[in-house]
């Protein structure tokens, strides 16, 4: 029987060895009133965490860790029940660091196989009746400098939630602040960290940011509650009763603890606008993004939840899902290009990019364009580059869908030269604001800010024809200087849609390149003053 649907479905296509596997988000009444039925009090398996929370609002993923060989079954949102065995893990690593750049799991669902990639910018997909992804396998954990923020205790971890369901309830998640998608550099889901410059080589110890870093404008991009919830933690103070929860106190942090019982983290904060212990709504305002705390110097905000594990202990929920689900309801993107994480190489290594994670609203993608640093261009879904100098690249995917829809983005690629550990190149981060609802005339604020060089300026090309600008930013001496980043503004005459590349040299001439999107709209004008 086919029932009603609401408006939002996403198709992202996942290829896994012969097996194509397709991520469907679609909501429909009957489903949302088996949910409304299911029951609060859903049991615990061995091993799974159901993650039972306080008011009747239980969470519609089900967790469970494995080992390799083992198998559970647990009872899924909508009351169905589901049989997971994991039964291999392999994880790639690099030559330059020893960095997990890649874990593949293969699962066995109701008794069928496939191979899921983890995390990393992956979204669940579905099979046998179920969708599932792999937020964190045991792996990273080797040498993750972060002393296992996922409290994973076996092989891998799978997420699951019955087919059709949304990943998190709608209606009580958004999207975290106010910016277009990928707007900036980010650092997600177990990539290791890369903007500040700390990919080096020989440095084993590695930080695989466990939780979402939006990269953006310092002191302009508006940071929200993503859910509503009680503020337990804010500027350094924490309310007594939650000294003991997740919520750890600092300056620059806050903690909402939402009717779930999950903790929500905001880092890195320039200013912090809610209060301890208010109540706020989802979507209101709390601060704007910074580059205080432990940032490394560029602006950004750090996001992440913490919730019960199978562990029985408090440990990350994986938030890349959620926040790719708020921001289709919210925004309504009718394509997205993805081309992340980045990349770390030695010189003469062949580097692979990656385009399939791109999505159209329109089915599937029909070309994969890409351009590269040095002027070069390539088509297809997947490339290969070999680099031969030291730099920091920033590769330019554009993909277009069967309707002529277009989007962009960035892969970062950074190329070091393993004989020589100690030279590193400098890297780069660029922003601009605003980043939605521009219009012909508007001013708009470009910031930038190198990382491992004071040597030379930055230089702009706005994309427009218009003259390149020169800036200098300080090369982050002093991580929280509040002039840092060189900013410049520009006004763009015509729409369109402006590729605008910022780059800075040190005096070995090694690179580091930028990017940022601009898309700017026909000015405003009243209906009796229109052209005609």
């Amino acid at each position: 029987m086919k029932h009603a649907r609401f408006a939002t479905t996403l198709l992202v296509a996942l290829i896994s060895g012969s097996i194509t596997v397709r991520v469907i988000l679609a909501i429909d009444t009957a489903y949302q009133t088996r949910l409304e039925r299911s029951s609060v009090g859903d049991r615990q398996s061995s091993g799974s965490s159901e993650q039972p929370a306080p008011a009747g609002l239980v969470p519609l993923v089900r967790t469970m860790d494995l080992d390799i060989g083992e198998t559970q079954e647990v009872e899924l949102a909508d009351g169905s029940k589901s049989r997971v065995k994991l039964l291999d893990m392999r994880e790639t690593r690099d030559r330059l660091r020893n960095a997990v750049r890649e874990a593949k799991v293969t699962v066995e669902v109701n008794g069928t196989s496939l191979t899921l990639t983890s995390a990393t910018y992956h979204l669940p997909v579905m099979v046998a009746g179920v969708q599932i992804d792999c937020p964190i396998t045991r792996g990273v954990l080797v040498n993750d400098s972060q002393d296992n923020p996922w409290k994973l205790k076996k092989d891998a971890r799978l997420r699951l939630w019955p087919a059709g369901s949304p990943w998190v309830r709608p209606g009580t998640f958004t999207y975290p602040l106010r910016q277009r998608w990928f707007a900036s550099d980010t650092q997600m889901a177990n990539e290791p960290t890369f903007v500040d410059g700390p990919e080096r080589s020989g440095k084993t110890s590695i930080y695989y940011h466990y939780g979402l870093d939006f990269g953006g404008a310092e002191g302009l991009v508006e940071v929200v509650a993503a859910t509503d919830g009680l503020v337990v933690s804010a500027a350094g103070q924490t309310l007594p009763e939650y000294d003991k929860s997740p919520a750890k106190s600092r300056y620059d942090v806050i903690y909402v603890v939402d009717g779930q019982g999950w903790y929500y983290r905001y880092s890195h904060l320039m200013t912090i606008e809610a209060k301890l212990g208010q109540r706020v709504r989802m979507g209101e305002r709390i601060g704007l993004l910074g580059k205080e705390g432990g940032s490394g110097g560029w602006s950004h905000l750090h996001f992440d939840i913490t919730s019960r594990q199978p562990s029985g202990e408090w440990g990350i929920q994986d938030a890349y899902a959620y926040a790719w689900q708020a921001y289709q309801q919210e925004y309504r993107p009718k394509i997205l290009a993805v081309a992340r994480p980045h990349r770390l190489a030695a010189l003469g290594e062949k580097v692979s990019l990656d385009g399939t994670k791109s999505w159209s609203a329109a089915g599937d993608i029909a070309r994969y364009d890409w351009t590269f640093t040095d002027g070069g261009e390539a088509s297809g879904p997947t490339v290969d580059r070999v680099y031969r100098q030291p730099g920091t690249y920033s590769e330019v995917l554009k993909v277009t869908d069967n309707a002529g829809q277009v989007a962009r983005d960035f892969a970062v690629v950074q190329v070091l030269d393993p004989s020589h550990r100690e030279l590193l190149p400098p890297s780069i981060h660029a922003a601009c604001y605003p980043t939605t609802n521009i219009r012909c005339g508007d001013a708009v604020t470009f910031k930038v800010r190198s990382f491992g060089t004071t040597e030379g300026e930055e230089v702009w090309d706005f994309g427009d024809g218009s003259p390149l600008v020169r800036v200098r930013s300080d090369g982050n001496v002093a991580m929280h200087a509040k002039d840092g980043y060189a900013v410049c503004v520009h006004h763009y005459a015509r729409s369109g849609c402006y590729l605008v590349r910022v780059e800075r040299s040190n005096k070995r001439g090694e690179k580091a390149v930028g990017h940022v999107i601009v898309e700017v709209q026909d000015s405003f004008a009243p209906r009796g003053q229109q052209a005609r």
